[in-house]
This record gives structure tokens, sequence and C-alpha cells, in this order.
């Protein structure tokens, strides 16, 4: 497994968007510049409309207790792709016990350090085909200041013309890489004399809708 460092959010996505998908160029991005220096952005400042069609390539993970890691959301080209709804599964399921191993340590360490994680993987049809499929993870602050959310992207590398029409159930890692998008590890700046990597907990927040405009409304902080 390579680790990849970048310098600053300029350089970071020049070097990895060199390499991807443009879907996965989109999402990495908008995380990089809504994230602002943090170790993620919180989930309620992800604005969907921002992706554009990279959104149905995108899809949310929920990590619950011993690091499983399950569909919250998944766009519809990621559901086409694997010809299945999403919602609900885990996202491990279909991996080899090595590679769910793999995987579970590289996503704890997404959640826990501020790591993006880049994979290739090879998925396999119930009958003889198979295809690679390009990803990428990010974390998201959920509530509080912890990392319970990841959002992600997938996109075929070829479009064949049976794909969508059969299921994909066998998957096996071929390859990953770990990038940092501030150049290390965010465990490394919280121990320095550095600031925090979270802002503060803005309290509740209200959505407010009024005519075409949607609002959202933080608890602030004066009781007087």
């Amino acid at each position: 497994m390579r680790q990849i460092e970048t310098r600053g959010p300029v350089k970071g996505r020049l070097e990895v968007q060199a390499r991807m998908h443009t879907a996965l160029q989109t999402l990495y991005t908008y995380w990089n510049e809504t994230r602002a220096g943090r170790m993620a952005p919180r989930r309620l400042e992800i604005e969907p409309s921002a992706l554009g069609p990279a959104l149905a390539h995108t899809f949310m993970l929920e990590r619950g207790e011993f690091d499983i890691f399950q569909y919250r959301l998944a766009g519809t080209r990621v559901c086409d792709l694997f010809g299945a709804e999403l919602r609900g599964r885990d996202y491990l399921a279909g991996f080899s016990d090595v590679d769910r191993l793999t995987l579970r340590r590289e996503l704890k360490t997404v959640c826990e350090r501020g790591a993006v994680l880049k994979a290739a993987i090879v998925a396999n049809s119930d009958v003889t085909h198979s295809i690679e499929i390009e990803t990428m993870l990010l974390p998201l602050v959920h509530s509080g200041n912890v990392i319970d959310r990841v959002i992600g992207a997938a996109a075929p590398k070829s479009l064949p013309y049976w794909l969508g029409r059969e299921r994909l159930n066998r998957l096996k890692l071929i390859s990953h890489e770990l990038i940092w998008p501030d150049g290390r590890p965010f465990a490394a700046v919280a121990a320095s004399s550095e600031p925090p990597p979270f802002v503060r907990d803005l309290g509740t927040v209200r959505i407010v809708r009024s005519e075409r405009r949607t609002f959202r409304v933080l608890q602030g902080g004066r009781t007087d």
C-alpha cells in the first residue's frame, strides 16, 4: 500500500485528481474546500446540489460498533452499478476475510486520523463477468466531534453492455492508498501546539424553509 502526502489543498488537489474519474475528482475537491483546513467537514455542511452530476456516483456510510460500516445513502449510479439497493447493506459484504480486515483497518484510519482512502476493486457477477471500479472514501463529522460518517464515490473503469443487468456480489481489493490532504495524519497535528482539527459544536441546528430558499439556523451562545 502506498501513502500519498499532499502539502496544502492546491497541491493535494492537483496530485490526486490527475488519476481519478471525474466523479471522484469532484467529490474530493468539494470535500477538501468545505473542510477548510479541518480534519473533516460536518455532515450538514455538505450540499448535495454542489456535486452536480457526480451526486449519482456518491454514497454515504455510517460507522457503527466494532467498525461496521453500512450504507446510509447511495446514488442511482452506485446502485445501478451493483445491481441492487444498497441502503442498510454492509459496505464490506462480498470481500474476502483478508480484504475485509484491510479495508476495516484503513477506514478506521480515515475516521480517526483524517486520511482519504482511494481504492481499486474488481467486482464479479454471478455469471462470468467482472469489472474494475474506482472508489474514494472521505471522513465526515456527524455529531459532536466524532467522525462516524464516511462519504464516498464509486465509478466503473469501463461501461460494458451487461453493466446494471447483473448483480455484482464478489469483490476483490486490488490496490489502495491513503492520501493525507495536509501532508500528515491529523493525530500529529492534534498533539502539537496547533489548533484542534474540529470547529466547536454549534448546538442545535434547525432547518428553515422560506419560498425557494432553505436555511440552517444554528443556536447562538447568548443567554440574555
